[in-house]
């Protein structure tokens, strides 16, 4: 669990303790209690500009709360971390000395919005086993001739890990966004060109034949060509996954996916699957003027230096929250890691023949 130990020096620790209460119990009901050995409990979430100062830092509230979601699972790849450390940093420090992280560099120019990707683990459970690197596209032969390819606008990141029976490497992406409509082409083309790289090369480079691919894909709609990009290239949504809600807060956007290609027929999912949507227990609407005093000067007048309406300062804390929080809700699955009865059964000698 995480730590708790400066939450009673902190002067709304009234307010943050019921969150966390509330947030607890829904945890409890909806995710339930990791297993110590069967499966591997494996989330993505997009946190959002983690951290900006674009509507305020993030209060000590959004820390605790993002530690105790996090501790749910055993290992989380972490979008939009920021160049400034500071953020990841403050939520390790909140999970405790049993939890480790692997981060990127930025990614340099407009396109990577300085942005990391990041994987946040329980070393308990998960063990890194010395891979990582962010992965570039190879030239394209065309005609004859080597053509730089169009990298990615934000280098996916790959690492190789260790839980229970099973070897396998994560690749966590942050695909551009493009064209505000389902099919953009810029969107197609990374996923194609990432999902694609990876199953080509998967386990020959001596790494797993498990690999798993996942983070925010900025996919619209499950059919269209964003997702086929990800299939077309041998790529399984696990079938828990596939009747989820969206991931967005409105959850009618499936931006976020876990994607698997096991060639060892290993990682069988294991149970329950989801999308976690914290807003039924903290930064609720009904918390709204709780956080008046955090949201500033902006809830109350807009930048044209005009009053904000009700309806208007509604519309500013559920979008100020989503830089608390997130605007994008963590996906998670378990993964089965525990083969022994397999194993066993397999060592075990035939039946003497009749």
């Amino acid at each position: 669990m995480p730590n708790y130990q400066r939450l009673r020096f902190d002067p709304n620790h009234a307010r943050i303790i019921g969150g966390l209460l509330r947030l607890r119990a829904q945890l409890d009901r909806e995710i339930g209690i990791r297993s110590r050995d069967k499966t591997l409990r494996l989330a993505t979430w997009n946190i959002r500009e983690f951290d900006s100062a674009s509507y305020g830092s993030r209060t000590t509230d959004a820390y605790y709360y993002i530690a105790e979601i996090v501790s749910r699972f055993d290992l989380v790849a972490v979008q939009e971390v920021r160049r400034d450390l500071r953020a990841l940093k403050t939520l390790m420090s909140h999970l405790g000395s049993d939890w480790e992280y692997l981060v990127t560099d930025t990614t340099e120019g407009t396109r990577g919005n300085n942005e990391r990707l990041a994987f946040v683990y329980d070393r308990r459970k998960v063990r890194f086993t010395g891979i990582a690197a962010e992965l570039v596209l190879p030239p394209i032969r065309r005609d004859g001739v080597l053509i730089p390819a169009n990298q990615v606008a934000r280098t996916p990141f790959t690492a190789s890990f260790r839980s229970g029976w099973v070897s396998f490497e994560l690749t966590t992406v942050h695909i551009i966004y493009g064209e505000s409509t389902a099919v953009s082409p810029e969107r197609v083309e990374e996923i194609g060109a990432v999902a694609q790289l990876l199953a080509a090369r998967g386990g020959k480079d001596g790494t797993s034949n498990n690999l798993v691919l996942l983070g925010d894909f900025n996919i619209f709609a499950r059919g269209d060509a964003t997702l086929l990009a990800l299939i077309d290239a041998g790529w399984t949504i696990p079938k828990p996954l596939q009747s989820v809600p969206g991931s967005n807060v409105a959850k009618d956007k499936f931006y976020d996916q876990i994607a698997v290609l096991s060639r060892a027929h290993q990682f069988h999912p294991a149970g329950p699957a989801g999308v976690f949507d914290y807003y039924e227990s903290v930064f609720r609407d009904q918390d709204q003027e709780a956080y008046i005093p955090d949201m500033g000067d902006a809830y109350e007048t807009t930048s044209a230096g005009k009053a904000r309406t009700e309806t208007g300062k509604r519309t500013h804390y559920r979008t100020w929250r989503t830089y608390q929080l997130s605007d994008h809700l963590p996906m998670w699955i378990d993964l089965k890691v525990d083969y022994s009865e397999e194993y066993l059964r397999g060592l075990a000698p035939a039946p003497d023949p009749e």
